[in-house]
């Protein structure tokens, strides 16, 4: 009796790890955080290239909503994500030289892995940080709105100066 939910775990385990939506996340991780997709596509003006990677990472959040059905996960996992579109917006090519050494995919699969693997580290620093994961979420929330402010208004500031 004791080896039936053992076994279940188990299978459970393997349907997840081979779900079409697992493989796409391990397709996204590998596109852009091990070729370097996600900084390259950072040198698009305005923040528009951090966005669209970051919304790529929609997939990671509904695995860990929905899925997995954990919020803590799902707090850090858009803590990474949120927080690798922020460093990214940063202006003058320094978020884009960051967004080639912020990892936020590959951090976002370790969790997932190590989530649906029963990983005691993962779980306990998941479990730990899930109140200080959900404020840093909110604060970047806030930061993404004020450097998107930051950005319209230096991009008129600067408009203002050369075309006038």
């Amino acid at each position: 009796m004791s080896s039936r939910p053992l076994i279940d775990k188990t299978d459970k385990k393997e349907k997840l790890k081979g779900s079409s939506i697992y493989q796409w996340m391990q397709r996204i991780t590998q596109y852009l955080d091990r070729y370097n997709i996600d900084g390259f596509a950072g040198l698009i003006p305005g923040g528009i290239g951090d966005a669209a990677t970051g919304l790529l990472s929609i997939v990671h959040i509904y695995f860990s909503a929905i899925r997995l059905r954990s919020i803590p996960l799902t707090l850090a996992i858009l803590n990474n994500t949120l927080r690798d579109i922020l460093l990214g917006m940063i202006p003058f090519y320094v978020g884009d030289v960051i967004d080639f050494f912020h990892k936020a995919n590959v951090r976002n699969m370790a969790l997932i892995d190590g989530f649906i693997n029963n990983d005691p580290a993962i779980t306990h620093e998941v479990n730990k940080k899930a109140w200080q994961a959900a404020l840093v979420v909110f604060a970047l929330l806030i930061g993404i709105v004020l450097m998107i402010f930051l950005l319209v208004w230096l991009t008129k500031t600067l408009g203002t100066i050369l075309f006038s």
